[in-house]
């Protein structure tokens, strides 16, 4: 089932790849001059995006409309419905926030999932309209019948939507399954300055065993970050240094340099940070910095 399901979202890149892009360029302009809103919205202040939690809540609710209009009680059914729906928007919302950042084939996914999200939405404010303007007997049957399609297809949008989350890792912390060893490391940065010493004031990339590093030299301190961006897999070597902290180059997700500590989204986890020391043979080490 899983192949078969999968070549049916595949079908729909057609019309979501262009729809998807579209729907980027605007939501970027957006969000971009509001930079603490989409904090907000990212779930950074949170440590996980807030989309995920929310989205929790409104297929719980509408499901519980269909228990309450089984059950006929109407009157709880209705008001169950009138929440999910407020649920959904407010789902909505923060996920316009995450998809505003979101790139390649997992927009394509979202595009898919949001607009079967919205569609779902419509059908729901039909049900509740019909469910306002209907007495007993056939009307009310409509309207229930008109939140159970609402809801199959709820879940069908609830599907892909854990597909971009889960098959595509999304939103996902690109360091959730990497180790914080003590052991001291040989570091070898990729540039060198004329005195053989690690370049001053921008961000330099060096090699840590597996791992790649973003050194930031200040004198005779050096500061390093991995590499990968938690937020998307960005090179943060190729970023900005902004007021002590690193700038991803991809979507401007801010680091601390002394810790890591995340300080502007969309990343809403904080990044690796490692200590630097030289060695008695005038080269460097590093081992990972503690949570």
């Amino acid at each position: 089932m899983d192949r078969w399901l999968a070549r049916i979202i595949v079908a729909q890149d057609r019309w979501a790849r262009p729809l998807g892009d579209f729907n980027h360029r605007w939501l970027r302009a957006l969000f971009r001059p509001m930079p603490a809103i989409r904090d907000l919205l990212n779930g950074r202040w949170l440590g996980h995006p807030l989309h995920g939690v929310l989205t929790d809540a409104p297929i719980g609710i509408l499901f519980l409309v269909i228990v309450l209009d089984v059950l006929d009680l109407r009157s709880a059914a209705d008001v169950a419905l009138v929440v999910g729906i407020l649920t959904m928007l407010a789902a909505a919302v923060t996920g316009a926030a995450d998809y505003s950042d979101t790139d390649g084939t997992a927009r394509v996914r979202a595009t898919v999932h949001s607009t079967l999200m919205v569609v779902a939405l419509v059908v729901y404010v039909a049900s509740l309209a019909l469910r306002g303007s209907s007495a007993a007997g056939d009307d009310r049957a409509v309207a229930v019948w008109t939140s159970v399609v609402a809801f199959l297809i709820l879940a069908a949008g609830a599907y892909v939507g854990g597909d971009v989350v889960y098959a595509l890792g999304n939103m996902v912390s690109r360091h959730a399954f990497r180790g914080a060893g003590t052991k001291w490391i040989a570091l070898e940065p990729a540039e060198r300055d004329e005195a053989g010493d690690i370049p001053e004031g921008r961000p330099v990339k060096a090699k840590l065993g597996i791992n790649t590093l973003a050194l930031v030299r200040e004198g005779d301190t050096v500061l390093a970050l991995h590499d990968t961006c938690a937020h998307a897999g960005g090179p943060l070597s190729e970023g900005t240094i902004e007021d002590g902290c690193l700038v991803c180059p991809w979507h401007a997700s801010k680091y601390r340099l002394t810790d890591g500590r995340a300080r502007r989204g969309p990343t809403v986890y904080d990044q690796p940070a490692y200590e630097v020391r030289r060695t008695e043979a005038g080269g460097w080490e590093a081992r990972r910095r503690p949570s």
